[in-house]
C-alpha cells in the first residue's frame, strides 16, 4: 500500500491560489472517499480496495526525448513540494506516447535530475511511484473502443491534409468529415485492424466526435490515435498504434489517482479536452442493450490547475 508524505503543516506560510484550491479541497474533503489498491487503475479495479492513505496525488510526467531544464525544475519543485507538505505523494511518470523521439538514455537522466534537486517519487513507506504513459496502452485501448461503442468517437480515413483543411480557422467554424457517422461496426473492424497493423502510417486516424463547430480548436474532433509503425523504448514492436498526448494525459492521471494536475498555461485551452475525456469515461451508460453499465474511471476525477511559465532570459526553458 502506498503511503504518503506526513503533513508537514496545517497551512503552509506561504499561500499562492494552487495552495489555495487545494487547501479549499482538503477542508471540503473533495477526494476523502478515493479508494487505493497500491497501483492505478480503472473504476472497478478500487471498488473494493480501501481509502487512498494521500491527501493528495500530484505528478511530474516529463516526455523522455530530451534532458530536463530550468522549466522542468520549476514544475517538479512545485509537484513534488506541494505532495510534500500536504500530506501526499508525487508521481514520477514518463510521457512516452511517441517511440521516434524516446530513449532509456533521457529516462535513466531524469530520474537522476529529479534526485539532484532533492526529491524522491519512492513515499515513506518504501513504495515505489514510477510508471510510464505506456504502463497504461491497453487500458487506453480498451477506453477507446468504449468511447466508440458509446458513439464518442469514430475512425477517419481523410489524409492529414484532407482533416486540416476542414478544420477551420480561429473566426471560422470547422466542417464534419465525411466518416463521422461511420456505423459502429465498422468503426470497430477498422479500429482493430489498426492495432494488427493491416494499414499504412496515417491510413486512418481515430477521432473523437465532440464539436467541429467549437470556438475551441481542441475541441474539434481531436485525434486519439495515430498509426505509427515505430519500436517503442519499452514494448518495442507490440504496438503500431499510438495514442496522442491529449488522449492519454488525463486517463493516465485519473488512473493514477492523482488530485491535482499541474500544468503551464499553455495547456489552458486543453483543459476543455481533458475534463471532456475523462467525463465521457466516468459517467454511467445504458448500452444498445439496454444494460447500464458503470464509469471507467473513479469519481471525483483529477482538476487540471494552469500556472505561469519560469521567464530567464538566456537560458533555456522549453524544449518547444
Amino acid at each position: 500500500m502506498s503511503a504518503p508524505y506526513p503533513k508537514r503543516h496545517q497551512e503552509a506560510s506561504h499561500s499562492n491560489f494552487i495552495r489555495q484550491i487545494i487547501e479549499a479541497d482538503l477542508m471540503a474533503g473533495k477526494y476523502a472517499r478515493r479508494r487505493w489498491n497500491g497501483k492505478p487503475g480503472s473504476a472497478l479495479s478500487v471498488e473494493t480496495a480501501p481509502p487512498d492513505p494521500a491527501k493528495i496525488r500530484t505528478r511530474f510526467p516529463p516526455e523522455p526525448n530530451g534532458y530536463l531544464h530550468y522549466g522542468h525544475a520549476k514544475a517538479i519543485c512545485l509537484n513534488f513540494g506541494l505532495a510534500r507538505d500536504y500530506g501526499g505523494v508525487c508521481h514520477l511518470r514518463f510521457d512516452d506516447t511517441n517511440p521516434a523521439k524516446e530513449e532509456t538514455e533521457y529516462v535513466d537522466s531524469i530520474r537522476d535530475a529529479v534526485k539532484w534537486l532533492g526529491f524522491s517519487w519512492d513515499d515513506p513507506g518504501g513504495n515505489r511511484n514510477e510508471y510510464y504513459a505506456s504502463d497504461y496502452f491497453e487500458y487506453l485501448y480498451q477506453f477507446a473502443e468504449e468511447l466508440l461503442r458509446r458513439g464518442h468517437a469514430y475512425v477517419d480515413s481523410l489524409s492529414a491534409e484532407q482533416m486540416r483543411a476542414l478544420r477551420g480557422t480561429l473566426t471560422e467554424p470547422g466542417k464534419n468529415s465525411p466518416y463521422r457517422e461511420r456505423a459502429l461496426e465498422e468503426n470497430l473492424k477498422l479500429f482493430r485492424e489498426m492495432r494488427l497493423g493491416k494499414f499504412a502510417d496515417g491510413e486512418h486516424v481515430l477521432r473523437a466526435k465532440i464539436d467541429m463547430a467549437s470556438p475551441n480548436i481542441n475541441l474539434r474532433d481531436p485525434a486519439m490515435y495515430r498509426i505509427r509503425h515505430a519500436a517503442h523504448h519499452r514494448t518495442g514492436e507490440q504496438w503500431c498504434i499510438y495514442p496522442t498526448y491529449d488522449w492519454a494525459h488525463g486517463v493516465s492521471d485519473a488512473l493514477e489517482n492523482i488530485t491535482h494536475s499541474l500544468c503551464t498555461l499553455e495547456f489552458e485551452d486543453h483543459r476543455p479536452l481533458y475534463e471532456w475525456f475523462n467525463e465521457r469515461l466516468a459517467e454511467d451508460w445504458t448500452g444498445y442493450d439496454g444494460v447500464k453499465r458503470p464509469g471507467l474511471l473513479q469519481r471525483p476525477l483529477p482538476q487540471q490547475i494552469e500556472f505561469a511559465r519560469l521567464n530567464l532570459s538566456y537560458v533555456v526553458l522549453s524544449k518547444r
